[in-house]
This record gives C-alpha cells, structure tokens and sequence, in this order.
C-alpha cells in the first residue's frame, strides 16, 4: 500500500484538518484510503476514523520499534495511506514526524499555514526541506498544502514563491465550519463530534488530490516481526478470556493492541459507566480514556465492585493511566470526591494544567502480571491528574514523571501505570500469560 505523510511546520497548522479533507476527498474518488497517525495519540486517530470508516493506524517507532511501526502499517489494507504527523515535522527527541517518514521511506507534504505570509513561505519550505540533512531523521519533503491560504493574489504569491522541486498539493480556504472543538488531552473524539461533512467537502475541492496520490510510494519491508517475543497462538478452547472495558470513559486503546488481544484471547468487552457487571475472564485490561468525565457513574459500577473482589482473589488486572485512576481508592473532581475501585492504594486528583506529556522508559523492578525483572519498556505518559500513593509497590523505575518518579503501582496481581503501552512492548502477552496461569489454576 503506498503512502504519503502530511507533516506540519508546527503544531495547530492544520494538520487534522488538512487529513480530514484528504481522507474525504479520495473517498468520494472512490478510492479506499487507510488513515494513520505518527505519534501515541488517540484522539486524532478517532477523527480519522469517523471520516475514513476504518480504524486508524499508530506508527509510533519508539512505542513499537522500527520493526513494529513497519509491521503496523503493513496491517492497514487499501490503495492509499494518508498518515497525519504529530507537532512539527521535526519535533519530538524520542519520536518525530520525521522518524516515522524515514522509518517507513515515505514522502512528506508539508502544511504551512499561509495565512499572513507572502514569499516567506518558499524560504520555510525551503529550510525545512534543507533541515533534513541535518536531522537524526532524514525525510524527503516532496510537497506543500497551503493551509488558511485566501483565493486571488494571495494564493498566487504563495504558488509563485514555491522552490523548484516542490509540488503543490493545493490549499485549505479559511472556513469557520472546519474549527474541531477541543479539550484538556486534545480534540474532542470523533465519536462524540466530527467536523462539518459539506465544509470538508468543499476543503477537500481545493485539495489537488492526483498529485498528492502521485507522491506516495510504498514502504520499506518490514523485516520481520514487531515485538521482542514472539508467542504461540492457541485455539479458541485453550485461549484465556479477557474482559476490556470499553465505553465513554474507556476509550483510548490503539487497534494493534485490539488486534493482539482478539489474536492470543477471547475477549469480552464491557462498559462500567452503563451498569454492565464484570463478565466471567481469566484478566482484566482497563483502558486510558477520561474517567474524570463519568466518575459518578463509575463509583456507582457493579464492574468495579467485583474487580474489587476479583482483583483481591489474585485475578490478573491491568489499568493503564484512566484504569488506574479508576483502579485507586478515590478521584477527586472539581473538588467532589468520588470513591473508585479502591484496588490500588492510591488518591488521585484532576488538575488544570498537564501533569506529564511526552514519551517515557520503564525498566522493570519487580516480577508483575505484565513485566518480569529488568525487563525495559517504550511508553507515553499524558495526564491531567496527579496520584499520592500510600504503602505503595512500585513496578517500574521511569525517566518521566508517573508516581514519584516511578510508574506502576502493584497490589496483588494487579498493576497500574500512568504509561500507555503498545502491544509490540509484550507486556499484553504477558497479561495473557499470567490469564492461561489463572484459567488453569
């Protein structure tokens, strides 16, 4: 499947925006387009999905390792690839737009935002096109959309300042009906609102759409497997089954780890937030998402009641930043407290500003359902919440912020990490290990 990157200057250039458009734009062509995204994040992915109608791909190196951003892109199916990058082309000291491009050998359409600007334009194009023989990473910047750009003389100095080479893939009009409401960990998701379809039609107009399709090439091989241990795949019989919540506060987990679950277990969804009990499961996963939005509900969930129970018999349990606030005692909101499972001794407290962002390593203190000692793991922490632990066994010692320094609490055979992991880590392999261990004991 060939592919194309739409990189920004920066961050809040249009990026989401100007995939969105594109996303629309070949799928009216009819041609069966595969949305991606560089970087961890969860929410843009979700906007992806809503326009595109088919999960969108995390291609994060750092996450999954080379091997595994490769082989997460070769599961995506279709004629063509549009991958959104994350901040600026080079931004990011662990993993960048540029990396992914580099990783996966393809091209890159810069977005600019044209708005106020002349003939500086070709002078940013050119240096970012230039900037590539410097950076770690080394993209091709094949392209340019020109975002906010007005129609008439303004968009005529814009084309005419381009540096030889670079292609004009077109423009985004300025267009109120294209703004996306946001929130405190980003976008609002595409399930709960999706930018105007007729406003992303007519932006998807101006897009020159055959020379973007034109641009993109296949990828590199992906070289072989994408994670550290490859594990033996059983039958349905001999499979554990996992119970993963899912529902308006459970919300971020990326499609590879979906996939990895529904290939190595059973899996039996459930939502917490609408009354639904724990179902019957060897483990339990608890995705990030916004807890905070639904603690009411969720302190008054039979689910976290009998994970409580569960958990306290030795069932194997997993809450990532989101499960892990509602794995602790309690989540103060607002200055309203509201009691949770209470597996993990710990208070957490939403707060207004970002408590952490950016990508982390966890190296392994002790033996957990989900990492043996001194095993090294690749995750990325983003909270608006802090958690005051008590009596606390920490997992992982972490070079971000997580608990004091460390990351994951450990309470019987339960953990929590302010980390969101990928599949490619093992550590969902390791989950459902510790699941066949309890299926069969």
């Amino acid at each position: 499947m060939p592919g194309v990157v739409l990189a920004g200057t920066g961050s809040s250039v249009g990026k989401t925006v100007t995939t969105l458009a594109a996303l629309a734009g070949f799928r009216e062509q009819g041609v069966t387009v595969q949305p991606a995204k560089a970087g961890p994040d969860y929410v843009d992915p979700s906007q992806h999905t809503a326009i595109a109608d088919r999960p969108s791909r995390t291609l994060d190196p750092w996450l999954s390792g080379p091997r595994g951003c490769l082989a997460n892109y070769a599961r995506g199916s279709g004629d063509l690839c549009v991958v959104e990058g994350v901040m600026g082309l080079y931004d990011g000291t662990r993993a960048s737009t540029a990396s992914v491009a580099a990783t996966l050998g393809l091209p890159v359409v810069l977005v600019v935002d044209a708005s106020g600007a002349g003939r500086s334009i070709a002078a940013t194009v050119e240096g970012f096109r230039r900037f590539a023989d410097r950076a770690p990473a080394s993209p091709e910047v094949a392209g340019v959309i020109f975002q906010r750009a007005r129609d008439g003389p303004h968009l005529d100095r814009v084309r005419a300042a381009l540096p030889d080479g670079i292609v004009d893939c077109g423009r985004i009009s300025p267009d109120d009906a294209l703004a996306i409401p946001d929130r405190h960990l980003g976008l609002y998701q595409g399930t709960e609102t999706t930018i105007d379809r007729d406003a992303l039609a007519r932006a998807a107009e101006d897009l020159r759409l055959d020379r973007i399709r034109a641009l993109a090439r296949r990828p590199r091989a992906s070289g072989g497997v994408d994670d550290r241990s490859a594990r033996t795949l059983l039958s349905k019989d001999d499979r554990p089954t996992i119970a993963v919540a899912r529902d308006r506060a459970f919300t971020f987990c990326y499609p590879g780890v979906r996939e990895r679950l529904g290939r190595r277990a059973n899996v039996r969804p459930f939502a917490p937030t609408r009354g639904d009990p724990l179902p019957p499961a060897d483990a339990v996963y608890l995705p990030g998402g916004y807890p905070e939005r639904f603690a009411p509900e969720l302190a008054d969930s039979p689910a976290l009641a009998d994970l409580a129970r569960r958990a306290s018999e030795g069932l194997p349990v997993f809450g990532e930043c989101g499960g892990l606030i509602a794995l602790a005692e309690s989540l103060t909101v607002d200055g309203q407290r509201h009691a949770m499972a209470g597996v993990l001794p710990a208070d957490v407290r939403m707060t207004d500003r970002p408590q952490a962002i950016g990508h982390v390593e966890l190296s392994a203190r002790r033996d957990s359902p989900i990492a043996s000692p001194d095993t090294t793991i690749q995750g990325h922490e983003f909270h608006y919440s802090t958690a005051t632990a008590r009596d606390a066994r920490y997992t992982f010692d972490t070079d971000g912020t997580g608990l004091d320094g460390c990351d994951g609490l450990t309470e019987y055979s339960t953990v929590g990490t302010y980390a969101h992991l990928h599949a490619a880590s093992g550590v969902f392999d390791s989950l459902l290990d510790a699941a066949r261990s309890e299926s069969h004991s």
